[in-house]
């Protein structure tokens, strides 16, 4: 199952970003084969929509989970629709210590 990371870089040790529509970056993690990929966030400089912007990149890799520290409600509900699942994590912390929590 693939899961994306708001991330605040493109690495293991950029620090997860709190915004979800507007993070530089999105780590997907791949569950199944241990792959971590960085994709550039191409909402992030959207004047608005960044949200669904981000949404549809990560429908196109296949993610069924998201964890970010807070969702927007114009996407909180596309993301219902769609069946993606929300992680929400408060705590500042590492891609890698993330990806570890995952794992578990």
């Amino acid at each position: 199952m693939k899961t994306a990371i708001a991330a605040s870089g493109d690495s293991k040790e950029s620090l997860m970003d709190k915004r979800f529509g507007r993070c530089p970056f999105f780590c997907i993690y791949d569950d199944e084969n241990g792959d971590i990929v960085f994709q550039k966030n191409h909402g992030l400089d959207a004047q608005e929509g960044a949200g669904p912007v981000a949404v549809q990149l990560l429908v196109n890799e296949g993610v069924q989970k998201i964890v970010a520290a807070e969702f927007g409600g114009k996407v909180k509900p596309v993301l219902e629709e769609l069946k993606i699942q929300m992680i929400m994590m408060q705590d500042e912390r590492s891609i890698e210590d993330v990806i570890n929590q995952l794992s578990k």
